[in-house]
This record gives C-alpha cells, structure tokens and sequence, in this order.
C-alpha cells in the first residue's frame, strides 16, 4: 500500500484540493509540504500531535517537511475555533516558544541537509510594508468571501478584531513566500483550517499562474466532543515537565471505547493488517487495546523506557503487579499550617482538584482516598513524618492520584 492509500485506510485524510495529482505527488516523495505551528506555549501538546505524527509519516515516505513556526502569526493569533480573542505576547515570549517547540519536534522529524528544514514566518512578516501587502496580496482577497469561513463566521455574533481579520491574509501569504523561496507545493493542516489553506492555494494560483494544493486532517475528537488533547484539568503536553510520562500514558489509557481503535489507527505506526484484527476486538479485548495506544504513543514520545516505567505503575497501581512510578508531589515548608497540611490543601496543592471548594465536595462525596483508605474528614491533617519516606498515595476518584511526600 502507498502512503496515500495509507492514511486513507488510517482515517487521517478530510479534504483535499486536487486528489489526483496529491496522491501522485505524495506517492511519488515529490510533495514539498508544510504545516504551521503557532507558538502559543512553551510546549507542544496532543493537539498537535497528529500534525507531527503525519510530517513523521511523509518523511519516512521521501517526501520533505518543510515546518513553519508562526513567530509572525503569532503576533496576531489565529480566530479559528476561538470564541474570544487570545492574550497577546510578547516577542520574548514567542522566541522562547519557538525554540521549546524545535527541540520537541526533533523527536518525529528528522532535519539536515536535504531532511527536514524549519523557517519561521517572523523572519518576512515582521518585514513587510503594509501599503505594499495591501497592493499585492490584498487585492487577491474578497470580503465577501472570508466572510463565509467557518474561522470567521464562528466569531461575528461575539465580535471578530480587525487584527484577526488579517490573520487569513497572513498564512495565505506564508504559503505564497514558501512556495516561492523553498519550494513548498503543498499545505497541511486541521480541517478547521480549510478556509485560511485554500486562501492560500488560490493566493499562489493568482500571483505565479502555479498549482499548489492543501490537504486537511481530520481532527481527532475524544468522547466528550471536545479537541483532542483537552481534559478537564487543561491540555495534555508533550513535555514531560508539564504532563508526566505517567499522566501521559494515562490520557490515552483512559480513552473511550469508542475512540480506542480509532486512535490506534490515527496515530500509532503499527501495521494497518494488526490493527484490522483488533477492530473484531470487544468487551474486555478493548482494555488490552487501550494499554497498546498508551504504550505506542508514549514510547514515541518520551521514549521506551518511560513507556515501559509507565506501563508497570500502571499496571501496579490497578491490579498491584509491577513497581508503582506516578507523578509526586512534594510538599514544602511553605504549605504548613502550624506544622501540618490538611487533606483539602494536599489535594489543591497536587492539582487533584483546582481548588480547596472542590476538593471538599470531593471528600464529602466520599471520592478521595488516601493509601486506599478512603477519606470522609475534611479536618484530616498530615505531619512531615507522616509523608516521608514513599509518601502517600492521595488518589481522587478512580483515575486520578498523586504520591505525596515531604
């Protein structure tokens, strides 16, 4: 099976402009393709996962990514699927961003002379000349038209900045100056970005006479609806001084049982034939199915070794087989009370519950335990002798703990 046919099979592929010659291109290692990273964090995170997961697999194939960090867009910030502004940054901010995301990149995508190459678009967007955009690149653009995106549509009731208006112009002028100077023919991205890619096809088609094509992927969607990579304690990151190993390889053992398989065949490299099998899989088949993702996706991660620290704590703290590794947590001096902590500040201080509100209708509902001793006294105080040593192991509902130690 050819790549293209692959992430067909996969469920990876939404839209495409021109199909035929796509396929061709990508089959033949001749796409010269990109996708954009707006550095909106210190770390990448699930989200962006599938995104590097695809550039891994285009690669391994010939083709060559081209990875475009927004350092320039990011002064703007993309509306699409935003109900409000986002928090702008600083440039110290950006470029700080912008050198996390390389180092987390260079686990997927291998760079080098002829490999893999990174450009950031501050690099010419922070050196245009407005009248001359306006000329040039604006005369390209109907308002009637951008109107209609869904990227826009989304935020006219609520209120849609001038600045964000622009930000269409901007990555269709991103693919434009790629295609020009490097050579790019083809874009990637989410199919929340179809609008702004295709501004960009029709942007190149107009100014150069050239085909240039976009394909999009299918977000990936857990089963509450929400982007993949969300959970209620916030995003999933892929640097582990943010989201643990352990924690990371608990996100996905955690997925539903409808999305289990789906997964598996997104974002894992396993054979398509071994992962067929697995779809006759049911009942309890599905956990097996499940600790299979969480491995693969943190083995590619975090590395194997993580994965497989990860896979016995797992392992010892549900069915006590294994050694136990999960995230810690050590409380200091300054968390004391008169020398001790009670159970509502171990379980805010964790980050088990986001606040000392919640975390007493957690233990008055009786869904914190602490060494599996459940709790039922918000009063329950700790000394530092008490979390020396191995600590406790605070656990809020079945999924959720920590080990505490002083």
């Amino acid at each position: 099976m050819e790549i293209y046919e692959e992430l067909v099979a996969r469920g990876l592929i939404a839209q495409v402009t021109d199909e035929k010659e796509i396929r061709d291109l990508i089959n033949s290692g001749g796409a010269r393709f990109y996708i954009g990273f707006d550095p909106t964090a210190d770390s990448l995170h699930v989200g962006h996962f599938m995104a590097l997961c695809l550039m891994k697999r285009l690669q391994m194939a010939g083709n060559k990514p081209v990875v475009l960090i927004g350092g320039g867009t990011g002064y703007i910030g993309d509306p699409s699927g935003r109900s409000d502004m986002r928090t702008m940054m600083t440039p110290e901010m950006i470029q700080h961003n912008c050198d996390c995301f390389k180092k987390q990149m260079e686990r997927f995508i291998e760079f080098g002379d002829d490999k893999a190459i990174m450009v950031n678009n501050a690099d010419w967007l922070l050196k245009l000349n407005y009248i001359n955009l306006l000329r040039d690149v604006g005369a390209c653009f109907s308002v009637n038209n951008m109107l209609r995106a869904e990227c826009y549509k989304n935020r006219m009731e609520k209120g849609l900045s001038f600045l964000e208006f622009n930000y269409m112009i901007m990555q269709s002028y991103d693919f434009f100056y790629l295609n020009e100077h490097y050579g790019c023919n083809m874009q990637f991205g989410g199919d929340d970005q179809w609008s702004n890619m295709l501004g960009g096809t029709e942007l190149i088609r107009k100014k150069t006479g050239k085909d240039a094509y976009a394909m999009t992927i299918t977000l990936l969607l857990n089963s509450e609806g929400k982007k993949m990579g969300k959970t209620s304690k916030g995003a999933v990151w892929l640097d582990p001084n943010k989201t643990s190993p352990f924690d990371f390889y608990q996100y996905w053992r955690n997925v539903s049982d409808a999305d289990v398989l789906k997964c598996i065949r997104m974002l894992t490299f396993l054979p398509l034939e071994q992962i067929d099998e697995m779809d006759k899989w049911e009942g309890a088949e599905l956990n097996k199915a499940k600790e299979i993702l969480a491995y693969e996706l943190t083995k590619l991660v975090h590395g194997e070794e993580e994965a497989k620290k990860a896979e016995e704590s797992a392992k010892a703290l549900f069915s006590g087989e294994g050694t136990l590794e999960m995230p810690t947590v050590t409380i200091t001096e300054g968390d004391l009370r008169d020398g001790k902590i009670d159970i509502l500040g171990i379980l805010t201080v964790s980050g088990l519950t986001p606040s000392r509100s919640d975390a007493r209708r957690a233990v008055e509902q009786g869904g914190v335990s602490v060494d599996d001793v459940k709790i039922t006294d918000i009063r329950t105080l700790y000394a530092p002798e008490d979390l020396s040593g191995d600590g406790i192991v605070v656990r809020r509902g079945k999924k959720n703990y920590k080990r505490i130690k002083y």
